[in-house]
C-alpha cells in the first residue's frame, strides 16, 4: 500500500477543517475518542478549534495493541483506556451509532467494553443503532450476551439503491458541492455504478477531478472514460463467506465439509488454501479467520498459509490450484 506523508502544519490545518465541518453539520459533540498515535493529535486540534466556536468537550485518546513480541500477534486486541468513556456517559448522551458491528468478531476486549456501553445506554432508555454486513445469526465469533442483546431491536435489511435514488444521491452531492453536470451525464453515472453509495461517490468525484485537471468539459464521453477505469481499479470486496463458497465450489464439497475437523488430505488442503486467499483478501485478523473456517485457532490459520507457499513451489497440480481460485476470486 502507498503511503503518502504529511507535513505537521497541514495535518493542523485538516484537522481544523474536519471540526469546522462538524461545527457546519450542526452536530456538538460531547466526547471526542483519538485512537493513539495517529488519531490523538487530530482530536486534540479537532477539541480546541470547536472550543473556540463555544462548543465544550472531553477528549481521550485510547490505544490499542495486538503484538506479543517482534513480529509476533496475539489473536485478540487489546483496547485501553475506554473505560473512562464508559464512567463518563451521562444520561443525556442519548445516541450510539456503531457502523459495520461485524468486525467485532474475535476481538474480546473491545466486545467487553462494547458490551458494559450497550449496557449502559439500553438501562437508561437510549437508543442504540447498529450496522452490519450480515445478520445477528450470522456473525461468528461474537460473544453470545452481544448476540442476544443485537437481537433485541428491530432489524431492516437495506437493499442498494435503484436507479431513481442513486440519481438522486449524486443531485444532492453536487448541489452540496456547489457543482452543475447535465442530467444525462448523472444518468450515465448512476446507471453505471450500482453497487452502493461509497462507490456511487467516489465514481463522480473522480470524474470532477478528471475534468478539473484536464480543464475539460464534463460530458458522456469523458464520463464513460472515467467509469471504464474506476470500475476496473475498484473490485468487489471479497469476504471470508465468499472465498469459502468459491474453494468448496472448486473442489466440488460443501461449506460444512471445508469446515469439517476431518483430515482426509483433499479436504485439509481445501480449508487451508481458503484460509490462505482469507488472510490474502481480506482484512480480517487470523483469529477472525480461523474462527469462521472451522472455529480454527489463529496459529492454525498461520500454519496453513505457510503451507500452502511452500507447496505452491513443490507440487505443480497444486499450484494449479491456487492459480486457478486466485483468478476467480480476482476477476
Amino acid at each position: 500500500m502507498k503511503k503518502t506523508f504529511i507535513q505537521a502544519d497541514q495535518l493542523l490545518e485538516d484537522s481544523f477543517k474536519l471540526a469546522w465541518n462538524v461545527y457546519e453539520s450542526g452536530f456538538r459533540p460531547n466526547y471526542i475518542v483519538g485512537v493513539w498515535r495517529g488519531g490523538a493529535p487530530i482530536g486534540i486540534a479537532v477539541q480546541e478549534f470547536l472550543e473556540v466556536l463555544g462548543v465544550s468537550s472531553d477528549h481521550i485518546a485510547i490505544r490499542t495493541s495486538h503484538y506479543s513480541g517482534i513480529e509476533q500477534h496475539n489473536a485478540n486486541v487489546k483496547v485501553y483506556g475506554l473505560n473512562y468513556v464508559i464512567r463518563q456517559l451521562e444520561s443525556e448522551d442519548s445516541l450510539l451509532i456503531v457502523d459495520d458491528v461485524q468486525f467485532l468478531s474475535g476481538k474480546s476486549g473491545t466486545q467487553d467494553v462494547f458490551f458494559h456501553i450497550f449496557n449502559h445506554l439500553h438501562q437508561n432508555g437510549k437508543q442504540v443503532i447498529l450496522t452490519s454486513d450480515k445478520a445477528p445469526i450470522d456473525m461468528q465469533d461474537i460473544e453470545q450476551r452481544l448476540l442476544s442483546r443485537f437481537k433485541w431491536g428491530l432489524s431492516a435489511e437495506l437493499q442498494n439503491p435503484n436507479f431513481e435514488t442513486r440519481v438522486s444521491i449524486l443531485k444532492n452531492k453536487l448541489y452540496r458541492d456547489g457543482v452543475e453536470i447535465q442530467d444525462e451525464v448523472i444518468e450515465f453515472v448512476a446507471k453505471n455504478i450500482n453497487s452502493n453509495v461509497r462507490e456511487l461517490e467516489g465514481a463522480i468525484i473522480s470524474l470532477i477531478a478528471q475534468s478539473s485537471f484536464n480543464k475539460a468539459e464534463i460530458t458522456v464521453d469523458l464520463a464513460k472514460e472515467v467509469i471504464n477505469k474506476f470500475v476496473k481499479n475498484n473490485r468487489r470486496e471479497v469476504s471470508i463467506d465468499y472465498i469459502q463458497k468459491v474453494v468448496s465450489d472448486y473442489f466440488q464439497m460443501d461449506i460444512q465439509t471445508l469446515q469439517s475437523k476431518t483430515r482426509k488430505r483433499h479436504i485439509v488442503q481445501a480449508r487451508q488454501i481458503a484460509m490462505y486467499f482469507a488472510k490474502k483478501f481480506t482484512k480480517a485478523s487470523l483469529a477472525s479467520i480461523g474462527s469462521q473456517i472451522g472455529r480454527r485457532d489463529h496459529a492454525t490459520v498461520l500454519h496453513a498459509c505457510k503451507t500452502v507457499d511452500n507447496l505452491s513451489f513443490t507440487d505443480k497440480q497444486f499450484r494449479k490450484y491456487v492459480e486457478d481460485l486466485n483468478q476467480k476470486l480476482s476477476n
